[in-house]
């Protein structure tokens, strides 16, 4: 059956018919009876690398790009889980390691933030106008200068795996300290709450993206790092494949969170009630398609 799986392209399709119906049938049986032992993850690994030779040239329909989104994608991130839980761990991390060096150093965050943005960021506090870099371009031009950032950003954490899962977890590093000195000097300006209403519009599904962005990054890390039973090949294959569907995933939410950052955010006058329940409501979004619709589609199956 290895054998059969390593060379399924020379294979007759009544061959590999019969070898995937053989191996499901004794990945059933291993999963009643001896449901945590390796020889499970052996035959399931196995009767995966079958499944995608056999289906790998079926024409797709239309209706997978609905599947994709309601059902794979949701898999995925159940499957990957755990590398989701370890990304927003780095991230809340790495943003209290900004929290704690701004309070200590007054001057950290012109070292992470830049000059120019700190003195430009003063004087509109002076001005009164403390968010007045969400309105400092076009709104159209800036949509698509910030959501075409903002995808670079989490596929080049992606991509970052490559060179192990340290890379991935540096750059969260780096996104979640900025995230912490930024926040803590609105705060020492007497800000934080008017800071907070107004970046989390977006930041919500924008920060969120990013930490998910971050699991997609591990996958492909892990994949090449811990190969388990598989190759290290085939390991590195299916991390990647899997962390590519991860990131993908991730696009609708950046662009969800450039209009709304580049069409909602400038107007700072819309008034605290309209701006926390888009918080709340993308909070709500979050936590439902990551965490509780996964677990609603694959909680009760069997580890």
């Amino acid at each position: 059956m290895e054998q059969t799986a390593e060379h399924a392209q020379l294979q007759s399709p009544d061959r590999l018919a019969h070898v995937y119906t053989e191996i499901t049938s004794d990945l059933a049986f291993s999963q009643s009876h001896f449901p945590n032992s390796r020889i499970t993850i052996y035959l399931n690994q196995l009767a995966s690398s079958l499944h995608n030779e056999i289906y790998s040239n079926k024409r797709e329909k239309w209706s997978r790009m609905i599947t994709f989104w309601t059902q794979e994608l949701p898999d995925v991130m159940w499957d990957a889980r755990r590398l989701l839980l370890a990304s927003a761990v780095v991230f809340l991390v790495s943003v209290l390691i900004g929290v704690v060096s701004t309070v200590g150093d007054a001057e950290f965050p012109r070292l992470l933030l830049g000059d120019d943005y700190l003195d430009m960021t003063l004087e509109n506090i002076r001005k009164g106008t403390p968010m007045a870099v969400y309105d400092s371009e076009a709104e159209p031009t800036m949509f698509l200068g910030i959501t075409l950032n903002n995808i670079q950003v989490s596929f080049n954490i992606f991509i970052s795996g490559l060179l192990t899962s340290f890379f991935p977890g540096f750059m969260l590093m780096q996104n979640g300290m900025m995230i912490g000195v930024f926040d803590t000097f609105f705060f020492k300006q007497g800000l934080l709450t008017e800071a907070l209403l107004a970046t989390m519009l977006h930041g919500t599904l924008e920060l969120s993206a990013i930490v998910v962005a971050g699991a997609a990054g591990f996958a492909i890390g892990n994949g090449w790092l811990f190969p388990g039973t598989l190759s290290r090949m085939e390991s590195f294959r299916r991390g990647a494949k899997r962390g590519m569907k991860i990131v993908v995933g991730t696009v609708p939410v950046f662009i969800l969170a450039g209009f709304i950052e580049s069409f909602v955010t400038r107007h700072t006058d819309i008034g605290d009630v309209f701006r926390i329940t888009v918080i709340l409501l993308s909070a709500a979004f979050v936590v439902f398609y990551y965490i509780v619709l996964p677990y609603k589609r694959n909680g009760k199956r069997k580890i």
